[in-house]
């Protein structure tokens, strides 16, 4: 693709009248007006003004070969209309553009990575049309080109799973103007907990994590429109092991920063390299000051979000009781390195500090750092975020997020496959922008690889929540699949993909043992290898039709993870009934599905799948995966008995069957609001169908029987006590008011007011693990026969998954019984 390096003369007469364009679009079929992209042997080429930056640059010639390579012909020429890419007062042809009123750029210029895409007629002599892509700052180009390469079908994953370019012999962009921003800040991933799995692929496939190696991530992170990286760190610097590599997140337009344990943009290992003594600054602090200086030093003139504060050495307590004088002192002086190494006040600087696990007390206990800081809340490292800020709280760095979908610790290590449902983040995240924490989302997504579907979401989402109302959630795993593998077979694979990410995030695969299976109630072993089953039949149907170059991605993206984790369930099942043969069969079987992961793409994933996952004894993950010793137990089953109820002409009611009723929580017969407060249905969401929880996230709590309630109708077989049992997502109280609450009327009772964090539900260890909250209100019923119980919300944040009915004991297992249909 010939990319024009000059300026070309342009011709003007006069300014043209404003109007109100169309959306531009990305169509296969001409249009009047439409500027041609591709058209045969066709192509349009990528100009830039040799003045722009770097990054901008890299990005234009990236364009012009996708174009090339999404083109049906082999070597496309130039076409008659150019693409015009620049950053506004870095582009003398686009300035010229706008000084002559032929682009607008009203509601682009000065807005933070913001860029407009905008068909122009007769932009210079002798051209009847341009596509002019123009970002109000270097990033904002960026973003406006790679957003036209995914629109073309060029995946964000096209390096990373080996998404295919879809062959295209004609392309159009309708007459049009497309203006677009993010609406949050900071938008990144951490790279961490990187061995054994990714830190061995990148020794053997770039000889380190290196420059050759970052290149990749940065393009992944352009192309996903995010700006922002903390770099691998398990003894590893991207600063000292690659000095390139720092240098090329500069020439590319990336963010540099370090994670929460890391300040003052040093990693963690040069500490350990530089041998100055103890990480302790009451002790240190003048060795511990001289490595902090020459970590803003290096980087002066790159794009950064430092890191202040401080943490024990090793992702550890910086000590035993909330020190807050030594930590305002500690975050007083980087500040004046800071100020002192770049010659500018330290506000001119960016900076954030990281409210991650112990460090948030010293935020809630009141301490102080200045109001230019970002604070960066946080997760429990199982994807619940802890604390948000209060209602009315503002400060002019703002407020950010930080989630894990990946993370080595207590209870359990969880690296292995990705089991995060990308509904649980929309509405963790959602609930996060609800409460002003929109400055920095950022993400642990591990080895990368494999999660690449709660990624693509979360950096999505970040972009601009607006487009992904609750409405348009359910959507996104089509549309997701439609930049993957095409429209043909979108729905059925975003079906999988759906199905799959649900079943998969009941329990991480770390967490499941023998002891899982011991209890057998309502047949639940069967029903999860159904379920395996029917998604491995319907996944080799849809790989069968596929056409043959996209299997690699598919088997990645989609098969690989449901097929590595029903492996796993039916060797523990076999263990658990003592089918010691079948349980050695399917410890084989996963090592060869490993073999088939890591074969793809000639070898190209070799070690990608290494991290063991196999007869955990504690939190740390086991040296090497282990077959499971026989147990000497077989499950057991309780046998349920009760009364049954009788159904009730004309009405469609939840019938008690053997002294239970069993209802999903999106299953309620009405819904009562207060004010614009509302329960809504989070389709997909939890273990069952759905959830339901209250939109809009912020406000005030509501009183007992003053809020917004859903109702569910249930007939009962005898009069008597019963209990009823609410299972919830495993959220937590983010305002720290010190609980998060619901409330249970009966008929017209007076309402009971229950707390998911009193109680047994408050081990919080249990909680995550089974991913559910349990709390259990008490009634009782007068006579038989119809009911209703309704749920009213009291506190904000309450994500109800299921309601269970029962005059006796819980179900044992952990699914429990089939959801009950009214009738």
């Amino acid at each position: 693709m010939i990319r024009w390096l000059v300026v070309l003369l342009l011709l003007f007469h006069g300014t043209v009248e404003a109007k109100t364009p169309r959306q531009v679009e990305v169509v296969s079929n001409h249009e009047v007006d439409a500027f041609l992209l591709l058209e045969g042997d066709r192509a349009a080429q990528v100009i830039t003004d040799p003045s722009d930056d770097p990054a901008v640059q890299r990005a234009a010639t990236n364009l012009g070969k996708d174009i090339s390579s999404v083109s049906a012909s082999r070597a496309p020429k130039a076409g008659p209309m150019p693409i015009l890419v620049g950053t506004l007062g870095r582009n003398a042809t686009i300035d010229a553009l706008v000084k002559a009123g032929k682009l607008d750029i009203s509601d682009v210029d000065g807005k933070w990575e913001a860029f407009v895409q905008q068909v122009v007629d007769a932009p210079m002599a002798g051209v009847p049309r341009a596509l002019v892509i123009a970002g109000a700052d270097r990033r904002g180009t960026i973003y406006g080109v790679y957003d036209l390469s995914s629109r073309i079908g060029v995946s964000p994953w096209h390096w990373w799973a080996d998404v295919p370019l879809p062959k295209k012999r004609q392309l159009y962009v309708t007459a049009g103007r497309r203006i677009d921003a993010p609406k949050v800040r900071y938008r990144g991933i951490f790279i961490n907990d990187e061995e054994p799995a990714l830190g061995n692929w990148a020794r053997k496939t770039f000889g380190g994590v290196n420059a050759q190696f970052y290149e990749q991530v940065f393009d992944l992170l352009l192309r996903s429109k995010a700006n922002y990286l903390w770099p691998a760190m398990w003894g590893k610097s991207l600063w000292q092991d690659d000095k390139q590599s720092a240098q090329l997140a500069q020439d590319m337009g990336i963010i540099l920063g370090t994670s929460h344990h890391e300040p003052m943009m040093r990693a963690h290992v040069e500490w350990e390299r530089a041998r100055a003594g103890r990480w302790d600054y009451t002790t240190n602090s003048e060795n511990l000051r001289a490595f902090w200086r020459d970590g803003i030093a290096r980087s002066n003139g790159q794009d950064r979000l430092v890191t202040i504060g401080m943490r024990g050495d090793g992702d550890e307590p910086m000590s035993e009781t909330t020190a807050i004088n030594l930590l305002e002192k500690i975050v007083a002086d980087q500040r004046a390195l800071i100020a002192k190494e770049t010659g500018l006040p330290p506000e001119k600087t960016p900076q954030m500090w990281a409210l991650y696990k112990e460090v948030q007390d010293y935020y809630d206990q009141g301490m102080q750092v200045p109001d230019d800081v970002l604070l960066l809340f946080a997760d429990d490292n199982w994807g619940n975020i802890r604390r948000l800020p209060q209602a009315g709280e503002r400060r002019a760095g703002g407020f950010g997020v930080y989630y894990h979908f990946d993370y080595v610790g207590d209870p359990r290590n969880y690296k292995w496959l990705n089991n995060t449902q990308i509904e649980r983040v929309w509405e963790q995240m959602s609930m996060a922008r609800a409460h002003g924490a929109d400055a920095l989302w950022i993400a642990n997504v591990g080895d990368i690889k494999p999660m690449e579907l709660p990624t693509s979401f979360f950096l999505d989402f970040a972009w601009d929540p607006d487009k992904i109302p609750l409405e348009a959630l359910p959507d996104y795993y089509r549309r997701w699949a439609t930049q993957q593998f095409g429209a043909s077979h979108a729905a059925d694979i975003a079906a999988l993909l759906r199905d799959s990410s649900r079943i998969n995030a009941r329990r991480k695969p770390e967490l499941i043992d023998a002891q899982y299976y011991r209890t057998d109630d309502d047949g639940e072993a069967e029903r999860i290898a159904l379920e395996y089953s029917d998604m491995d039949r319907r996944a080799r149907k849809i790989a069968g039709e596929l056409a043959p170059q996209y299997r690699s991605a598919f088997y990645q993206l989609v098969h690989h993870p449901f097929e590595a984790m029903g492996n796993l369930h039916h060797m523990y099942r076999a263990v658990a009934q003592g089918r010691m043969d079948d349980a050695e069969r399917a410890f084989a079987n996963d090592r060869a599905i490993r073999d088939r992961y890591e074969g793809l793409e000639e070898g190209k994933w070799h070690d990608m799948m290494r991290q063991t996952h196999i007869s955990y004894t504690g939190w740390q993950q086991p040296e090497q995966d282990v077959l499971p010793d026989p147990v000497s137990w077989r499950p057991d089953r309780n046998v349920r008995s009760g009364p049954d109820a009788r159904p009730v002409p004309g009405r469609k009611m939840f019938l008690e069957k053997d002294g239970l009723i069993v209802m999903d929580a999106p299953s309620f017969a009405r819904a009562g609001s207060a004010s614009v407060a509302a329960w809504r249905t989070i389709a997909n969401l939890g273990h069952w169908s759905g959830s339901v929880t209250v939109l809009p996230q912020s406000g005030d709590s509501f009183a007992p029987g003053a809020g917004p309630y859903l109702d569910y109708d249930i007939a009962l077989g005898a009069a008597g006590d019963f209990s009823l049992a609410v299972y919830a997502s495993p959220s937590l109280d983010v305002l720290g008011k010190g609980g998060l609450r619901y409330a249970v009327s009966v008929n017209d009772g007076s309402p009971v007011i229950a707390d998911l964090m009193a109680g047994d539900a408050n081990v919080w260890s249990k909680a995550v693990a089974d991913n559910i909250r349990i709390a259990v209100t008490r009634h009782r019923a007068e006579e038989p026969g119809p009911m209703r119980v309704r749920i009213w919300a009291v506190d904000r944040g309450v994500v109800i998954q299921r309601l269970i009915f029962t005059r006796g004991e819980l179900p044992r297992s952990k699914l429990g019984p089939v959801g009950f249909k009214p009738r």
